[in-house]
């Protein structure tokens, strides 16, 4: 099946466009910490330091250290939410300063947020069961029905910025957060002025890594240089990180018209697919995960060869990593399209990865370098970008990610 693109109508001649990037990741806080960190290379798997780990079966991951909350977050607030909520409300602010935008001062009817959610809100989670379990039903907290819900994040950002547009939350594990800037593009074409989406996540708290540890394909590595390695030769599966990136997205007119200090890219064609498949299992061909790269391209009016990088999935898992590769090369053909999986230096991070790879393709387009791949060094039929590659007139970025269950998802960014 795949999703289809909506109708035109009085305002379909508006084009979305990315102004204000927001990132809180493993490679940084902000935008110009994170760019940079992004381009040397350096990986930030390392042990878990949250927690004692020693006995766990997942010991790695991609951490964000240095994130004070307290920054971003006031006291009353942070009792309610959780770490992954804390992450959006930080890289949203982030994101409208980036932009130079003041939801104070627009209509509040006319913004909106769509944030992508997968895991929730896990160490709240986690404090309220033991609480339950401990000491009884009196002592669980009553904002235990919103601080783990999936929507948390985009209810708090509305509440705290007075986003009273369209208000919504996509589920789609690894691929949503395509799915939610799909939406934001689809929204901007309909009327609305600026919309606030991406995606964050903080998977790493004991419950949650105990509820990631029965996943085949999560890696039981102890060496953080050889835990995530996507499409290398015996590659052990994926690392868990936290983190992921919220962006504002414009109508283009409308950022020129107010002089935004930066159009990093438009949103020029969206697509997804769901493999029908089993929910666990992979499916056992590549055909709607490229389906769903072709029409992305398509929407986007380009061709297979007007791309100049793709931003791949990057599984770390065998099976998957070979699909993969067949569908890159099911749409490109022998064209060795340049390949770049930079999530290798932070982790797979749920709902966050797939909005952290359309912040690194948006700034790829603004910068005219790739950034590179972490672990893996040659992948026979691919060209993967290892170190920082200079792209001069990179017009054209394909990000794609795919999601258990069966969801695949890909976006065309342009350069402006």
């Amino acid at each position: 099946m795949i999703f289809p693109e909506p109708g035109g109508g009085p305002t379909s001649g508006r084009r979305a466009v990315i102004t204000g990037i927001g990132v809180v990741a493993p490679t940084g806080v902000g935008v110009a910490e994170h760019w940079e960190e992004s381009l040397t290379g350096r990986s930030r798997i390392g042990p878990v330091t949250s927690f004692d780990a020693a006995g766990a079966p997942i010991r790695l991951a991609g951490e964000v250290a240095g994130f004070d909350e307290r920054e971003f977050v006031d006291s009353k607030l942070l009792v309610q939410t959780d770490r992954w909520t804390w992450f959006a409300l930080a890289a949203t602010e982030l994101a409208l300063a980036d932009a130079a935008l003041d939801p104070a001062r627009e209509d509040p009817f006319d913004l909106s947020v769509v944030t992508a959610g997968a895991s929730g809100g896990n160490a709240f989670g986690q404090r309220e069961i033991q609480a339950l379990w401990s000491k009884g039903p009196r002592a669980v907290s009553a904002y235990q029905s919103i601080g783990w819900f999936y929507a948390a994040s985009s209810g708090q950002l509305s509440i705290r910025h007075q986003l009273k547009g369209a208000c919504g939350v996509l589920v789609a594990d690894a691929a949503g957060a395509i799915d939610a800037l799909a939406e934001a593009a689809r929204l901007i074409r309909r009327g609305t002025e600026v919309v606030v989406t991406g995606g964050t996540e903080a998977p790493l708290s004991p419950y949650a890594l105990a509820c990631q540890a029965g996943e085949a394909t999560v890696s039981r590595a102890s060496d953080p240089a050889a835990a995530y390695r996507p499409f290398a030769p015996g590659a052990g599966g994926h690392v868990p990180g936290e983190g992921g990136a919220m962006l504002i997205v414009e109508d283009r007119h409308s950022a020129l018209g107010r002089c935004a200090p930066t159009v990093y890219a438009e949103i020029a064609g969206t697509a997804s697919t769901h493999d029908a498949h089993h929910v666990a299992d992979p499916a056992p061909d590549h055909r709607q995960y490229a389906r769903a790269m072709r029409e992305a391209i398509a929407r986007a009016g380009l061709g297979p060869d007007d791309v100049g990088v793709v931003f791949a999935d990057g599984a770390g898992d065998p099976v998957r990593d070979a699909r993969e590769v067949a569908a890159l090369r099911e749409v490109f053909g022998a064209r060795r399209v340049p390949v770049t999986v930079p999530k290798t230096m932070t982790g797979r991070l749920c709902s966050g990865g797939a909005a952290l790879d359309v912040a690194w393709a948006a700034l790829s387009l603004a910068n005219g370098v790739i950034p590179p791949t972490a672990g893996t060094t040659v992948v026979e039929g691919v060209d993967l970008v290892t170190e920082a590659r200079a792209a001069d007139g990179l017009s054209a970025a394909l990000v794609v990610a795919r999601g258990s269950g069966g969801f695949n998802s890909a976006a065309v960014l342009t350069a402006v």
